[in-house]
């Protein structure tokens, strides 16, 4: 997606989805840390592999640059591998809690879903595309808003142009939204999440398409 994003921006041809600049502020998952952080979203500590030095376990190892929870690996204790020891890693501090995710288009936001894993399971990518555990609208109203309010202060921190998701985890023993990932190039079919998400919200199929292409249902 961001090879092609940025070949249709540098050949000036008109299309619907992410800006280059959105696109890659959120695939960089440290500078998205940084980024939100600033703006005084709650986020787990997060530091480049490289600088990890003596990390308090548990943590959470993911690439630097990428979606969808590919490689993402819980690391309980001992020594870091050298592999992750990089710029290229980010390590985050462990949170266990609910896995939580919400659809934005612009300012419109869906419904919360909780990701139904058992507690302290990694939202691994093989257990979100080949496992593919159960979605669920959040069930608590207050909680629910809070984190409609919450995705969308971070949409509008990062600048998101077009759809997003965005995934934070409720962490159990606090209370606490913790912002993990904005993902500005999506998957939107009818079973993605991101349509799951506005579907639970009252918004069909047929309406999120309209929105999807720039056109304002009547």
């Amino acid at each position: 997606m961001r090879d092609a994003v940025k070949a249709l921006t540098d050949a000036a041809v008109p299309f619907q989805g992410p800006s280059a600049a959105v696109l890659e502020r959120c695939y960089d998952k440290f500078e998205a840390h940084r980024v939100a952080s600033a703006a005084g979203i709650d986020c787990p500590d997060t530091t480049l592999g490289s600088d990890a030095g003596a990390a308090a376990f548990p943590v959470m190892l993911k690439p630097r640059h990428g979606s969808d929870s590919i490689g993402v690996r819980l690391w309980m204790q001992g020594e870091l591998p050298q592999r992750v020891r990089s710029e290229r890693f980010i390590v985050q501090r462990y949170v266990r809690g609910a896995e939580l995710t919400v659809a934005v288009l612009r300012d419109r936001v869906g419904m919360p879903l909780h990701i139904v894993l058992p507690e302290g399971t990694p939202y691994s990518f093989w257990r979100k595309y080949l496992w593919c555990p159960v979605r669920m609208p959040v069930g608590d109203n207050s909680v629910a808003e809070r984190v409609r309010q919450v995705a969308l202060g971070i949409a509008m921190i990062f600048g998101v142009d077009w759809a997003a998701r965005i995934d934070l985890i409720h962490e159990t023993a606090t209370d606490r939204l913790r912002f993990l990932e904005c993902d500005a190039a999506p998957l939107v079919g009818a079973r993605s999440a991101f349509a799951a998400s506005f579907k639970a919200a009252g918004i069909d199929r047929a309406e999120q398409l309209q929105m999807l292409v720039n056109e304002i249902p009547e």
